[in-house]
């Protein structure tokens, strides 16, 4: 009995011990990581940081945390931000948000509000830290615009993951229910679109020019390189949008593929692309022109499969030029 109670004082201690060495390099690596930002000119900022959990897990919680890049003019203030991971199990991270933060761009100021906001990360264990896997789930989203906008959902699910065996190829899912647009569109024979999308979920592998690591956070995001658009689809009332196809993306950012775009009341959808203001009218027009000639020669008028190529950084609907080809590039 003696010699099992020296045991187990004797396990005891060497835990305590290996916990406090652990929560010790999780606050250096912190304090490390936010002077390392500061000193390439960010704003990295926080009031305190408190490390606890003991004995199983060490959980960081940052008070008054501000972070803003200077490159790309984007920064966030959270009143808090916490971190949680078992001791044993370090590169297994969950992140929890406050219910109200701020994103900031150069343009705008965006209040966020939710009702819990969290995500779960795995992390390889290599130095960059990459991305293996990730779940962010968002209740009850509520955001404001400086500029007079407004958006909302009641869920917001996305998921990232490493596809195997690949050098950085990453599969993503996403799943938004009852996403409010920012303003309620009316069409033009008088009826109004439902205030919310009854769907909105996409399914697709991207290929990056390099893993996805602190790397993305600390020196400059990995552009795609690929896009395999497996499945996205929008309804929204008797509107339906549906999506799937494949582009490769050059350094400047634009495709060359073929994306196939099945538009239910397709008529509708380009009364709401006028209405929003978005879409220069001359691209609309020549949509429309080509979308009538497509709808002539299927023989039907409500439900058209659209072949959109990119190709030599335009955009063409079958063999029609109907505009610049998109710009792919994350800041």
């Amino acid at each position: 009995m003696k010699r099992l109670l020296i045991l187990i004082l004797v396990a005891a201690i060497g835990w305590s011990a290996y916990w406090f060495i652990a929560a010790s390099s999780a606050r250096s690596g912190f304090e490390s990581w936010f002077a390392a930002r500061q000193a390439e000119g960010w704003v990295a900022e926080y009031a305190d940081l408190d490390v606890s959990g003991y004995p199983n897990r060490i959980d960081a919680t940052f008070d008054t945390l501000t972070l803003a890049d200077p490159e790309t003019g984007v920064a966030v203030d959270l009143p808090f931000f916490q971190l949680f991971a078992l001791s044993y199990k370090p590169n297994h991270l969950i992140a929890v948000w406050p219910q109200a933060q701020t994103l900031s761009f150069p343009d705008q100021k965006i209040q966020i509000a939710t009702e819990d906001m969290r995500a779960s990360l795995v992390l390889g264990k290599a130095k960059t830290l990459p991305l293996e896997r990730s779940n962010l789930v968002i209740e009850q989203l509520q955001v404001v615009s400086s500029t007079d906008w407004r958006s909302s959902a009641s869920e917001v699910r996305l998921a990232l993951q490493k596809k195997p065996e690949t050098e950085a190829t990453y599969q993503f899912a996403s799943d938004v229910m009852n996403l409010a647009p920012p303003v309620a569109y009316r069409l033009s024979r008088g009826e109004d679109l439902p205030r919310t999308l009854k769907t909105v979920q996409a399914q697709v592998e991207i290929t990056f020019e390099r893993p996805l690591d602190m790397r993305a956070i600390e020196d400059a995001r990995p552009q795609p390189t690929e896009i395999d658009l497996k499945r996205a689809e929008i309804a929204w009332g008797d509107l339906n949008l549906q999506a799937a196809g494949k582009v490769t993306v050059d350094g400047l950012g634009y495709p060359t593929g073929d994306i196939t775009v099945r538009a239910t009341n397709w008529r509708d959808i380009l009364d709401v692309a006028r209405s929003s203001g978005d879409i220069p009218t001359g691209i609309l027009d020549a949509t429309e022109g080509a979308l009538e000639t497509l709808a002539k020669l299927s023989g039907s008028s409500q439900t058209l499969d659209i072949p959109l190529s990119f190709k030599r950084q335009r955009t063409w609907l079958g063999p029609l030029p109907i505009g610049p080809a998109p710009v792919i590039r994350l800041r």
